[in-house]
């Protein structure tokens, strides 16, 4: 299996990208706009679809895919609402409160490493500096630091640094807890609830993508660090019940270490993807709509239904996807069973016996099916069938109408 690259043990920073490269992001992101920091939630959305050059590149260049989607005329409707984001707030504040008393004693309890954080042995260093560059080395510096101290650490909300496509990401986790054994443990603060110990599975399995990230950038940092050891169990402390108490819970994340690394692996480096690209594109939100377009498509793009929860520019892909007739907007696992069979009218053409390959296990099967819903609507008309017939000789009352291409596109799609 392929390396991941790691950070410099040393500072925390990924390998800087040339000076070519942060220009010609420079100019595909637009005259004078900033790059936007990729997030770990991004980062994670971006290891489930590896594939996407589109977003890859995106991300990787700091473009904003919330305002390029909003430009496109197909804007996004995700985001966390200002009440959950401030009721998110307010919980962290608390379990953070008093230098993290709360918060070291469940780890403590739940995952042990070494004797009861009492108030003199816990440390919450500092950790402000300017830029995200300078905040990573400070962070690097307090875990140094930390592996030299026989109490417990808090690093509220430190900086990390990783390696993506060859273009660093800045990433920001709740907090990270060095206990006095060594050990670093990744924590993550959710406003959902933990009823009777249990807690959403879908929404623990998102903190669970997104905290393996966070560990793949600490594992680089602690290269550099004698005895420290990165866990692969992070701490996800959630609210109790219906209160505002904290509780927690470990969560074994050993499989989307396994699955982050190896999506990570595979994605196209950002400067392959800027090679591949007309002259002159650039991706600027304040083109025309049409320029912009233009610009968009010009970078391939791999959508599924899964990206609709995942990705800000969604809505824009699958409109593309289905005026394409590519099966991708069928989901995944349909794409997969048909094979070389890329859109949906070389798929009914398949099934009707036009074209393709009679030795295609795809094509074979879908004639099977197509011959099969043949007999079966043959037998539902015949006289008996129990449709009975119009007046006339018609058409019988009930018979089912065959769907057309987009019709099965979306009746896919919403299974």
């Amino acid at each position: 299996m392929s390396e991941y690259p790691g950070n410099d043990p040393r500072t925390g920073a990924p390998p800087s990208a040339p000076a070519g490269l942060r220009r010609r992001l420079a100019e595909l992101r637009g005259p004078g706009t900033a790059p936007r920091p990729l997030d770990a939630r991004a980062l994670a959305a971006l290891a489930a679809n590896p594939g996407c050059d589109r977003r890859a590149l995106l991300d990787g260049a700091g473009i904003d895919k919330n305002a390029l989607a909003t430009a496109l005329g197909a804007p996004s409707d995700a985001g966390q609402s200002q009440f959950a984001f401030m009721r998110g707030n307010a919980f962290e504040a608390r379990v953070k409160a008093d230098g993290g008393a709360e918060l070291l004693r469940l780890t403590h309890a739940l995952l042990g490493g070494g004797p009861e954080p009492a108030p003199a042995s816990r440390h919450v260093p500092d950790l402000a500096a300017q830029g995200p560059e300078a905040r990573t080395r400070r962070t690097a510096e307090a875990l140094r630091e930390a592996a030299g101290r026989e109490g417990w650490t808090l690093l509220d909300h430190p900086m990390l640094a990783l390696d993506v496509a060859g273009s660093p990401a800045y990433l920001e986790p709740d907090a990270v807890v060095v206990a006095p054994d060594g050990t670093w443990t990744v924590v993550e603060i959710k406003s959902f609830p933990m009823i009777d110990g249990a807690a959403d599975p879908a929404k623990v399995g998102a903190a669970a993508r997104q905290s393996a990230v966070y560990v793949l950038a600490l594992e680089g940092l602690a290269k550099g660090v004698p005895a420290a050891r990165v866990r692969d169990r992070v701490l996800l402390v959630c609210p109790r019940d219906f209160s505002n108490l904290p509780t927690a819970a470990p969560v074994d994340i050993r499989k989307q270490l396994s699955v982050t690394r190896r999506q990570l692996a595979r994605l196209t480096r950002v400067a392959d993807l800027l090679a591949a690209l007309p002259e002159g594109t650039v991706l600027d939100p304040a083109l025309p709509a049409e320029e912009l377009r233009a610009a968009v498509a010009a970078v391939p793009a791999t959508y599924a239904p899964e990206c609709l929860s995942a990705c800000e520019l969604a809505f824009h892909c699958r409109a593309s996807a289905r005026s394409g007739d590519e099966v991708t907007a069928l989901g995944r696992a349909v794409r997969g069973e048909l094979g070389g069979l890329a859109t949906v009218g070389a798929v009914l053409a398949a099934a009707h016996g036009e074209a393709g390959d009679p030795a295609d296990p795809a094509v074979a099967a879908l004639r099977r099916a197509h011959r099969l819903r043949g007999e079966a609507l043959a037998r539902h008309e015949a006289p008996g069938g129990g449709t009975g017939a119009a007046a006339g000789g018609g058409a019988p009352v009930g018979a089912p109408r065959a769907r057309t291409a987009p019709e099965d596109a979306r009746a896919g799609e919403a299974a």
